[in-house]
């Protein structure tokens, strides 16, 4: 088992966010979250990457409980893409990129020709060689997200959890970012916003409700027009994509169902 929330429940100034949470991310696994906005989705990624901690309930990181862990060891094992990832100075690519060897150097180290490597790797899997160079604030929203994604690869760490990583992302980028995350053969725990690029990439997803896990299971047996309708409020058709055998979720409007009447 790569990571697991044990019945975890967590509260801000005493209004409750996450309500007895239990999940599980087999090694090998890309599993998703998916809920409406307001579900508990990034509060429960950050209790389980450690940001906030559960008020009831644990934690387990291969098969420890993530807070008898140190920081190191931890980053070693998970690696973290958020929603956002602010740059205080403006560093190269290179730089952002080699930040994630920190936690396998000692104090006052310098960067081995080992790291060097594990940097060259890292931005050539995430195809963005040819920007290492430039300043980090001048790169676009997708390739900051690659650059990110760079900076958690070359921690070297198994399991891999991403808040949102296709937020703000154009159609274009959004694939882009979700087949580079699909090709490095991780294990990934994701929350994702749109419902078809879940269907298409995840193995499994947990659905959130008001801060309550509701249903889980393989998309084709979670994405059902019921499900949509009761979770998110939306009337939608649900096929079997001929290509992907993958369901493939188009929304209908209001409009739209009157004019089947």
């Amino acid at each position: 088992m790569a990571i697991k929330a044990q019945h975890v429940s967590y509260s801000i100034m005493e209004k409750a966010i996450l309500h007895d949470i239990s999940l599980h991310v087999q090694q090998d696994e890309v599993v998703g979250l998916i809920g409406p906005n307001g579900s508990g989705k990034s509060t429960l990624l950050k209790n389980m990457y450690r940001l906030l901690k559960p008020q009831q309930g644990q934690i387990i990181l291969y098969d420890e409980d993530i807070s008898k862990q140190a920081d190191k060891e931890i980053a070693k094992k998970m690696a973290v893409v958020g929603q956002e990832s602010p740059v205080l100075f403006d560093f190269s690519v290179r730089d952002i990129v080699a930040m994630g060897r920190a936690p396998h150097q000692k104090l006052f180290a310098m960067d081995a020709k080992e790291d060097a490597l594990i940097i060259d790797r890292s931005l050539a899997q995430a195809g963005i060689t040819h920007l290492a160079s430039r300043d980090f604030s001048s790169l676009s929203g997708g390739e900051k997200k690659r650059a990110i994604i760079a900076r958690a690869l070359t921690q070297q760490a198994n399991l891999l959890i991403l808040d949102e990583p296709t937020n703000h992302l154009d159609i274009k980028h959004q694939l882009q970012v979700m087949d580079l995350i699909d090709s490095l053969q991780l294990t990934v725990l994701a929350a994702l916003h749109d419902l078809n690029i879940a269907a298409a990439y995840c193995d499994r997803i947990y659905v959130l409700q008001q801060g309550c896990v509701v249903t889980s299971g393989t998309p084709a047996d979670v994405l059902t027009p019921q499900l949509l309708r009761e979770v998110f409020e939306v009337h939608a058709e649900v096929i079997t994509h001929p290509v992907t055998k993958r369901p493939s979720i188009t929304y209908l409007s209001e409009k739209q169902l009157r004019e089947r009447l």
